[in-house]
């Protein structure tokens, strides 16, 4: 057994062999300016309950006596009211009631065409509506449609492979809306699309109730303006591309999605929920599988250690070009979740297994809360700007890089993370999942170099396996509080702490082992931190560290083989002896 006895420094790397050597020198801690920016978990685009639903949005309840009802039977429907025509088995609702719809329609079509200002109310009751050619429920014109899944019903709405043009609208869903949709009840909804999305809404389309299973060669849920779902909704999606797509190319502040509650089960060859601005989810239980899951993802395990020279996310194994940039296909989206917008999380139960990225934003991520599972073929959080961290409990398996920003700033939560890559990464411009960065890689790294980047530590708990770097900041870090560990790697181009700028610790507790090689430690702090080379020691080595009363302060197995370690806490005190064991 080795002891290494060493005088804490605030600054300097201590070089010691295995043999043992003390070094006197002693330098006091000093003060530094952090230019780490550091974000509210406050979004100022959040909304509320109150304002993404009406009272009418919930109501499912209707009058038999004073509603239509249609009769479907094979290839023909009938009814008894003026407001319903009926042309073989196309039939269309002109007038505002309540219509009560059952029986099986086994080529036609449900239009809804009435006035501007009419509020159609929709009842199935054991419907099964399929169309060969066109859309089985189409909403061409009224104010909003309400579609109520009737209590213990079954019912089925489905295309059978081609869509051909009835009018100057280009129909492509089992359900196509051209009007604001709401769907609730406590029935079932299956929806069938072998050819087009499966429900489409050219506006607002609102779920507060109901158990749906939707499978479609495009979109499960696909919306110009918003998709917004409350209640006791269960989503169960099969689709082609997005399982929910809100996209609006008009108006930039619109499709975006709101999510309250529900339990949502999505296997999407493109994204699992997708927004084309901001998305906001407040609760609810999410599992998500995403082009075939992280095992599809086109970055392999860092063999080469952190990417430099050949990392995974460029490779150039016998090939003229980026492994990513090979085909069409390869460059499709294939995220978890994704809001080209900000992104807001407050609570609810995440499953996600993605090809790419598990939780995305073109711009800013919040999290507030919740519980994570996440297996991802690229990044696990990744926000072009910043990815804030409150609250919440977040396991990452599998990674390519597990946190990645311009700003990242942890406030709190628990974070465990394996990553191929880096841990933690701080890097400025957008996510090019290939051939720029800073250390990171000639190769590897994934945002383009630059000094703006920062990360702020200053509550939570975190533990990270990282083949890569630990930290890495294109730019500062700032750790004020938390209780961090780090396991990386003893070789390559690796680093438990890696900066441009500073590296600041004001308290919290830092554990790091890993490559003594290219070493970095904190430039400056206010409480004691020791630093040490330790040569190459084995993977499950334990390493102690106690005070010159023989108090251990610290006791510490690794998981990876290791040639230094980097301690901090607030029970270290600058200027004192310590023995590492």
């Amino acid at each position: 057994m080795k002891r290494l006895p060493a005088t804490v420094l605030s600054t300097a790397f201590l070089l010691m062999a295995l043999s043992g050597c003390t070094q006197s020198q002693e330098t006091s801690g000093s003060n530094m300016e952090s230019s780490v920016n550091t974000s509210s978990a406050e979004a100022d685009f959040s909304k509320t309950d109150a304002e993404m639903f009406t009272d009418r949005d919930y109501e499912t309840d209707y009058d038999e006596s004073g509603s239509v009802f249609i009769q479907l039977d094979g290839d023909s429907a009938s009814s008894s009211s003026d407001s319903v025509q009926i042309s073989g088995s196309t039939v269309t609702i002109t007038e505002e009631a309540t219509y009560i719809l059952s029986g099986t329609l086994d080529d036609g079509t449900i239009i809804v065409d009435a006035p501007d200002t009419a509020k159609i109310h929709l009842v199935l009751d054991g419907a099964s509506i399929h169309s060969e050619t066109s859309a089985a429920l189409y909403i061409l014109e009224a104010d909003k449609v309400f579609l109520t899944l009737a209590d213990g019903s079954e019912n089925t709405l489905s295309n059978g492979g081609t869509f051909t043009a009835i009018d100057e609208n280009n129909i492509d869903g089992a359900v196509f809306s051209k009007q604001d949709l709401t769907i609730n009840g406590t029935g079932a909804l299956t929806v069938t699309s072998p050819a087009g999305h499966g429900i489409v809404c050219k506006d607002d389309l609102v779920v507060t109730g109901g158990t749906y299973a939707i499978t479609s060669s495009s979109h499960g849920l696909d919306a110009n303006d918003s998709i917004r779902i409350t209640g006791g909704t269960s989503l169960t999606i099969d689709a082609g591309k997005d399982g929910l797509h809100a996209e609006n190319s008009d108006d930039a502040s619109l499709g975006f999605v709101y999510i309250a509650d529900g339990v949502m089960m999505i296997e999407s060859e493109g994204d699992g929920i997708s927004a084309g601005s901001s998305m906001q989810i407040e609760n609810g239980i999410f599992q998500i599988l995403a082009g075939g899951g992280s095992e599809n993802g086109s970055n392999a395990s860092s063999d080469s250690w952190g990417g430099f020279m050949g990392g995974p996310r460029g490779q150039y194994e016998g090939s003229s070009l980026p492994a990513e940039s090979e085909t069409e296909e390869s460059s499709a989206s294939m995220k978890g979740i994704k809001a080209a917008g900000e992104l807001l999380i407050s609570e609810g139960n995440f499953s996600i297994d993605s090809a790419d990225d598990g939780v995305h934003s073109n711009t800013s991520i919040t999290v507030n809360g919740g519980t994570f599972e996440i297996a991802s073929g690229d990044d696990a959080f990744h926000a072009d700007e910043t990815l804030t961290v409150a609250d919440g409990a977040l396991s990452i398996t599998e990674s390519y890089e597990g946190l990645e920003a311009l700003q990242i700033d942890i406030q709190g939560g628990e974070i465990t993370l394996t990553a191929s890559d880096d841990g933690l990464n701080a890097a400025g411009g957008t996510d090019s999942s290939g051939m720029t960065g800073g250390r990171d890689g000639r190769f590897g790294g994934g945002m383009s170099a630059s000094s703006n980047g920062s990360i702020a530590i200053s509550g939570g708990t975190l533990s990270i396996s990282a083949s890569g770097d630990g930290i890495d900041a294109n730019g500062s870090v700032e750790i004020s509080g938390g209780y961090i560990t780090i396991t990386g790697p003893s070789q390559g181009n690796t680093s438990i702490l890696d900066y441009d700028t500073s590296a600041v610790i004001t308290g919290g507790t830092f554990i790091g082992t890993g490559a003594s090689a290219m070493a970095q430690t904190f430039s400056s702090s206010e409480q004691g931190v020791i630093a040490v080379s330790t040569g190459s020691q084995e993977a499950g080595t334990a390493v102690a560290i106690s005070d010159a009363q023989g108090n251990t302060v610290l006791s510490y197995v690794p998981e990876m083989s290791f040639g230094a370690v980097i301690f901090s806490s607030p029970d270290v005190i600058t200027g004192e002896t310590y023995t590492i064991t």
